[in-house]
């Protein structure tokens, strides 16, 4: 299964101030970590090391999924996040934060499974799991038509709409975690969060930022691309 901890059918940071000591307080999920219901649809972009991307959600493709996307962004969850596990011609996943504190927080706060309303076509976001119902925080985006996982229970929640080509042109190099190969391993970012990536993987990609768009132009309409900078930084 596209698990979050491997994802072959098993989906099997560095921060924004590259300060690794800087307090988590403020990403630890609220007392009642039921999300509140987020808007129908909103967009939110990824500002990333090889420029931005943007996801458009749809809470009418999977409602539960929406409303957690939502909670995690609004939260600041995904800023600093490795994009860990990059395997060409199958996903793109991220979601395993770089404060192992943070992890540990939000790793079983799990949302209960959404139908599959969409199926897992190139571009759609989608959050990765361990088997049923234990959606958390880990997401991916499906590089090419995955409809093999619809009937696993992966449901779409939203797709990239904007900068494409930038997930696409995320740095690949490891290759798979294990057990199926040598990249990034799953149980150790867990335990030490972006101190082991960095040592370890140092050219992975990351998110600077992940915000939700104040306003989203009107389904149907056509929206200019996405400036694309390939430029590592």
């Amino acid at each position: 299964m596209l698990a979050r901890r491997f994802v072959p059918i098993c989906l099997s940071l560095l921060a924004i101030s590259c300060d690794s000591g800087s307090s988590s307080k403020g990403l630890m999920p609220p007392r009642d970590a039921t999300p509140a219901r987020a808007p129908d649809l909103f967009r939110v972009t990824f500002e990333t090391s090889r420029g931005p991307f943007v996801v458009e959600a749809r809470r009418s493709w999977s409602p539960k999924g929406v409303d957690r996307f939502y909670q995690l962004v609004k939260n600041g969850y995904y800023d600093g996040n490795r994009f860990f596990r990059v395997v060409p011609g199958f996903v793109v996943q991220w979601g395993a934060h770089g404060d192992p504190a943070v992890n540990a927080a939000w790793d079983k706060l799990y949302i209960a499974d959404d139908s599959v309303a969409h199926s897992n076509a190139r571009g759609t976001v989608v959050f990765a799991t361990m088997g049923p119902n234990t959606r958390a925080a880990q997401l991916f985006v499906n590089l090419v038509n995955n409809s093999q996982l619809d009937g696993m229970g992966f449901s779409p929640f939203g797709e990239v709409v904007d900068g494409m080509a930038v997930v696409d042109s995320l740095y690949s190099g490891y290759g798979e975690g294990p057990p199926a190969g040598f990249g990034p391993d799953q149980r150790e970012i867990m335990q030490r969060g972006n101190t082991y990536l960095e040592r370890n993987f140092p050219d992975l990609d990351f998110i600077r930022s992940a915000r939700v768009l104040e306003s989203i132009v009107p389904p149907g309409m056509v929206t200019p691309p996405a400036r694309v900078d390939t430029t590592r930084k």
